[in-house]
């Protein structure tokens, strides 16, 4: 693991999606009994950034995915996060995937000083670290596999989302709950109320980070994932960054999460029970920090 000290959030740098990706993408998802069924070799319908590049040293290839989720997910007893606190294993699990195949994989493997157990965990689109990323807010793993750390515009483009109306399905969760982006009804009720965009509920913590060996230090300003805090009804989604809602795939009404503008983007907790999206061998490791081109880093709008 590399030591980093870095402790400032910076604005994103991130390298123009200008090329195409070096097979055509292949994705089949059906629902089968209990079970939604999800094959995909990750490879994204739309351009990407060059890779590999000084900041990410790895080579797009395809995958071999076979993901078996719940088809009709419940809610759980309690959430589960994304962010595995051991000093052991993965720190983090994908949250879950795109339509087109591709894992929304929020987390790095990056940690201030390589303290795993401090768990100063850097965020992707903090900043504070260069990782390569490409205008779609995504990189590459040391296994080859493509994956958002955000949300990519030209994917959102290419199914249609827009301000004016609610959002298309954008994925399944790991734990089969249905992923949306950025805009829904006012009334999660009442789908002819007006479309607005849904928030988050975190915020920034005030204040210092504690310093010496607890530490890096420093202002609370989105380097970390511990950064951020969860504030009830401070936004219009929960601490899953999701609410019960009617959407155009559910008339009757589900569980839903979103993709938001602001901390987390792609959801940190899970309100059902998940099942495992990292393959035999993957992994969000080895993820370099460097130099890319520049970029403005931000949700589309």
């Amino acid at each position: 693991m590399r030591q980093h000290t870095a402790n400032k959030a910076k604005p994103l740098t991130l390298l123009p999606a200008s090329e195409t990706p070096p097979a055509e993408q292949r994705e089949s998802i059906e629902e089968q009994g209990e079970s939604r069924v999800v094959v995909s070799n990750a490879i994204p319908g739309h351009l990407v950034g060059v890779f590999p590049n000084r900041a990410n040293p790895h080579t797009i290839e395809e995958q071999k995915y076979h993901f078996v989720l719940p088809a009709n997910p419940k809610p759980a007893a309690e959430t589960t996060p994304t962010h595995n606190s051991s000093p052991t294993g993965p720190p983090n699990r994908p949250f879950g995937i795109a339509l087109n195949g591709v894992l929304f994989d929020p987390g790095t493997a990056e940690f201030w000083n390589a303290d795993r157990e401090a768990d100063w965990n850097y965020e992707a689109l903090g900043g504070a670290l260069r990782l390569g990323l490409d205008e779609n807010h995504a990189h590459v793993q040391p296994s080859g596999a493509y994956h958002y750390h955000g949300i990519s515009k030209l994917y959102l483009r290419a199914i249609g989302a827009g301000r004016d109306k609610h959002s298309p399905l954008v994925g399944w969760a790991a734990d089969g709950f249905p992923i949306y982006a950025l805009y829904g009804n006012k009334d999660p009720q009442d789908p002819r109320s007006p479309i607005v965009e849904m928030t988050s509920s975190y915020q920034l913590k005030d204040g210092q980070r504690p310093s010496g060996d607890e530490g890096p230090g420093g202002e609370y300003d989105g380097a970390f994932s511990r950064d951020y805090e969860y504030v009830e009804n401070s936004g219009t989604l929960d601490e899953c960054n999701g609410r019960f809602c009617i959407t155009p795939d559910f008339p009757e009404g589900t569980y839903a999460y979103f993709l938001t503008g602001e901390w987390p983007v792609v959801p940190r907790n899970f309100r059902g029970t998940p099942v495992e999206l990292r393959p035999a061998g993957g992994g969000t490791r080895g993820e370099r920090g460097g130099k890319g081109g520049k970029g403005k880093g931000g949700p589309p709008r």
